[in-house]
Parts: C-alpha cells; structure tokens; sequence
C-alpha cells in the first residue's frame, strides 16, 4: 500500500508526460499482480465505490480534532480538497497504537478488499467509526488524504487511460494501441486478470469493444475542408454512443465510457442475436416512440435503470442505430476507408431490414414512420451539393431534436481517440438568456478559496426562480472579482452554499430547454455555461421565466402507451405474504424514480 501512496504524490508533483509515465512504469514493474490488477483499474478511471459519506467523515473528523462543523467547512472552502482539510484537521498519529501497521497495510489489493470492504460493508455506524479512527490513529497527513479518497472513492491521480496503457505497452512489450484495447473491456478482479493483461500472446477478449474515435468541435464553416464530395454528412444525434459486439455466441453492449449497459437495454441485444458472427456495430441509442427519436432526456430514464421492467421497454423503447461497421465476419474493418466501411454497412442493413430513421420537426409529418419496437436502424446520410447545402441543413437540427451534422472524410480510416482533421461535429449555435447571479459554492483544487460554482436564476411574477448551475466561462481574474462580490453581498449561508444579494448578470449559453417535474422553475437545461458578465446590465434587465419557456422545442403528443398482457392473479389466500421494505429500500425507490 505505501508503494501506491508514493506513486501518487509522485504522480502529483510533476506535469511531464514523460516522467509520469516513467513513475508508472517502474510501479507495474515491481508491484504484485494482485495489487497491479487494482491499481490498474483506478488509474484508468474505473468506477470506485464509497465505503463512507462524506457527510460522516466530517462529523468524525470534527469531533477527533475537537472543533465545530462550521469550522471544517471553512478550512474545507479555503483548502478546497474534502481528504486534505480533514487530513489536516485530525490530531497527530499515536506511535504504536492499533494501527501502526497502517503503514504497512500489505498490498493495495489488500488494503481495498481488506480494510476498505470491511468498512464499506460495516451496517452499525458505530463500528464502522471505530474501524476509521483505528486506522486515522496510525496514519500521518499525506497517507490519510489518500485514505479518504479510498473511502469516499474519489481518488484521481491526474493519468489518462491512454498513458496507463503506455506505462504498460512497455511492461508488456506490445504496441500501446493493442494495450489501449486490451484495457478497454479487462475485468482486473484478480491477479490473473492482471498478468493476462500484461502477456503479449494473450488472446483478445471475446466482447471487448473497440476503442471509440471521437469527433472534433468545428468552430468555423466548413468551406476550409475543401470539396464537400470528400465528406460524409450525417446528423448529429441526441443519444448515448455505442458500441454492439457481437462473438463467440454473445453480445454486449458498451457506451463510450465503456460500461457495459446489455442489461439496460434488454430489446437490443435480444435483437442482435440475429446478427452474423463477428460484428461489431458503432451507433448510437435513441429512445423511439411514435415514429420519432425523442431526447437525451428521455434516454437517461433508462440508462438509470439496470434492470427495467416490461413497462419501461414499452414507455421508453430503445433502437440502437448503426453508423459505422468495425468488423465483419470477425475482420476488423477499422482500416478500411469509411466510404468501403458504409457499403459493408447498408448491405448488412438491407440484409437484416433495418430502416432508416430522418429526423423531423414535431408538426412535419412522418412519411415512413418506424415501426414501434424496431431495434436496429441506419443512419441516414445526407447529399448536399456543396457546403451552403450542409449550412442550411444544420439551421434545421433544433427543430428536428438533433444537435448539428458530423462530417467524416470518406477517405479516412477508423481511428483512436480524438484526431482533428478526420471527424469533425458542427452543432447548431446555443440557446442564450441573461439571469442573475443568486447563490454560489467555493470551488476546489485550484479554485480552491474561491467561489465559482454558481447558481442562478431568471424573473417569473417578480421573483428570481432557479434555472441552472454553471462553472466555466469566466477568467481567472473575473473569478477573483465575481468572489469579491460575494463575500460582500452574502445574505444567508447553508453549508457550503451563499446565498446573495442580485446584483450580477451573465449571459449563459445551453444546448437545449426542457419541460421538467423535478426543478422548480419548470424547466431544465442542457450543458449550462457562462458567455459573459454582462457588467452593461442591471439585474431588472435580465431574461424572466416566459423567454426560457418560449426556447423549449415543441413536442408532439406521444401515442398512447401500448398495453402489457396481465399474468393470472392468484387467489390472495393463496398469494405470499408481502414483504416490508426498510427505510433504504424505498428511498432507493425514490430516488430511481427521480432518476
């Protein structure tokens, strides 16, 4: 464990690429397998689980250090890092206590299946205390603060899963590339998880997806790409991307974060199993209902849901549309120019009967609507003439729930990563309104001390309404100012948060207005930030409630849900005793509710 926790200040105390891969290949190199197999899995970025709340650590850590709450929240809001400040906070170590040895802990492996799991799995709050302050009584600062972020899993070391697989490209003594494939679908549970990563005459995993090519922002009109007949013009859609591999008899379903989400979307890989051997699909999943995509909002209903009901597949049916084909028969195509890669695609769509999905806007009539529950679609291409054709297209994407066009070089291969040049998006121009500033958080490491996590609202019958939280958009000296003011225009504090006097405007920019159940104000929107401070305008001139309603696109009138066939009800003698549910099991059920 302590060889981990020297890895990371190291990590953290330098900004060359090069030396951090160096620290990381000298740790692959020395670390046990069991311990190489999680450490991997948190250097790359996978999901780590919280053993504690962070609510509780504060409690604890308070009263340890014998000081108030509000007194940690202040250190917290000027250290602006949760596991420095109550490293920091707690009395020095006690030489020989209990947890001397937590210096020691054995391996990293150890650590998180050991101490961290026991925790984690501790029902009595007492206990569980005890098992912390055990280990907090042996530790010094630095080795608490990586303590915590195990805790409370939050632990990022500032490496990307491109550098991790470089590090251990040179372990393994294979290209990085293959590396980068390998860590896209690896289990890293066990040792053996690890040294099968690290063989160079490992097999490919039989699910792994592909890593994702991404497309760069286009900031300007296309006319500098050269002749449009180049190009390949699709829609741009508001879904989740994806990939679908389909070998050896099974498939799965992978988003780009490269979580497995098969069993949240049970009608697509029931439906892929009609799929030739060896494909492996790039798309997109949208939400089809009535003939039409719906939205991201709509979509992010069932990615909540690990295991929907019947009634969830006929509320929110998902398609999986296909746009690209990465292999074949078992053939990785990714080589191939797109043009060559979108022939393989159409013939395998007109083969399986897939249709074609055109996005429309709510009061233009479908003429060939999909029919409900259709699994697969194509994407379909557009044929502009030249470059004003593509421009005029994309002035249409709002009112068709898409969000812009995406031009691929027909010429190009598939390849890794973002690389300008070959994919470019060019999304429609935001959505903007003026609104006032009304509350704010203290940001954290860099902006740590400083308030820029801010809240704010428009004018609804002469009161302010929230409408969005946004972070980004100002300089580092308008960050400065806009905290300045307030400090000295606070009105109410809870917890963290200010409340303050109106006095600023600024104009933010989204993507999209949405009616919402959950907020307030009626609405949400989407992807929120700061344009500029609008210093030329008083709080009176900012946008009210009815400019951000008059934004939200039109929606046409869902049909009405299908009807699910009901199973026989026994008689209720007959029937088992309904269990009860403990106070966990129905906010759970809430909270999936609200999600």
């Amino acid at each position: 464990m302590k060889r981990f926790t020297d890895l990371s200040w190291r990590l953290d105390a330098t900004t060359k690429t090069s030396e951090k891969e160096a620290l990381l290949v000298d740790y692959f190199r020395a670390v046990p397998p069991g311990d190489g197999a999680v450490a991997v899995r948190i250097l790359s970025g996978g999901r780590q689980s919280r053993a504690v709340s962070t609510a509780l650590l504060r409690t604890w850590a308070a009263e340890a250090a014998g000081i108030p709450d509000w007194l940690v929240e202040e250190c917290y809001a000027h250290v602006g890092d949760l596991a420095e400040t109550l490293a920091l906070l707690l009395p020095e170590p006690v030489a020989g206590s209990g947890a001397e040895a937590a210096t020691e802990w054995g391996g990293l492996a150890d650590c998180l299946r050991g101490t961290v799991e026991r925790i984690r799995a501790e029902a009595d709050e007492e206990r569980k205390r005890a098992m912390v302050e055990e280990v907090w009584r042996g530790l010094g600062p630095a080795e608490r603060i990586v303590w915590h972020k195990f805790l409370t899993g939050g632990l990022r070391l500032g490496v990307s899963r491109t550098l991790v697989a470089r590090a251990l490209s040179v372990v393994a003594g294979v290209e990085p590339a293959e590396m980068l494939e390998r860590l896209v679908a690896a289990r890293l549970e066990t040792a053996e998880d690890y040294l099968e990563l690290l063989d160079p005459a490992a097999s490919a995993t039989s699910r792994r997806p592909y890593p994702f090519f991404l497309a760069a922002p286009l900031d300007e009109p296309p006319a500098g790409l050269g002749d449009v007949a180049g190009w390949q013009v699709e829609w741009k859609w508001d879904g989740a991307r994806a990939q679908l591999v389909r070998r050896g008899g099974e498939t799965a379903l992978w988003t780009r974060g490269e979580e497995l989400v098969g069993e949240r979307f049970p009608e697509v890989v029931a439906a892929a199993d009609r799929l030739p051997e060896g494909t492996v699909l790039d798309g997109e999943l949208l939400v089809i209902r009535g003939g039409r995509q719906l939205g991201f909002d709509q979509l992010s209903k069932r990615l909540h849901r690990k295991a929907p009901t019947r009634r969830d597949v006929a509320a929110l049916p998902v398609a999986f549309l296909a746009y690209d084909l990465l292999e074949s028969g078992g053939v990785d195509l990714r080589g191939e120019p797109l043009a060559s890669r979108r022939q393989r695609l159409e013939a395998l769509a007109a083969a399986e009967g897939w249709p074609g999905l055109e996005p429309r806007s709510a009061d233009e009539p479908v003429q060939a609507p999909v029919p409900e529950g259709t699994p697969f679609l194509l994407s379909p291409l557009l044929a502009p003439a030249d470059w004003a054709a593509v421009a005029s297209a994309r002035a249409t994407a709002r009112e068709r729930g898409v969000e812009g066009v995406m031009l691929k070089r027909r010429d190009g291969a598939y390849g890794v990563g973002r690389t300008r040049g070959e994919w470019w998006k060019w999304k429609i121009e935001p959505l903007e309104i003026d609104a006032v500033l009304i509350g704010a958080v203290a940001g954290h490491g860099r902006r740590a001390g400083l308030h820029t996590d801010y809240t704010f609202g428009v004018w609804d019958d002469g009161r302010l309404v929230k409408i969005a939280n946004a972070y980004s958009g100002l300089t580092d000296k308008e960050l400065t100012e806009v905290d300045r003011i307030i400090r000295a225009t606070t009105l109410e504090k809870k917890g963290p948060w200010r409340g303050v006097t109106a006095s600023l405007v600024m104009e933010l920019a989204f993507e999209r207005v949405a009616e919402s159940t959950r907020h307030a104000s009626g609405v949400a929107v989407r992807f929120p930030r700061i344009v500029r401070w609008r210093k030329d305008k008083s709080p009176a001139e900012a946008g009210t409630l009815a400019d951000l309603r008059a934004l939200v696109a039109p929606v046409e009138p869902l049909s009405p849900l299908p009807s699910l066939p009901q199973a026989p009800r026994a008689p209720r003698s007959a029937r088992a005793p309904r269990p009860t549910s403990s106070p966990g099991d129905r906010q759970r059920r809430l909270w999936e509710d609200e999600a």
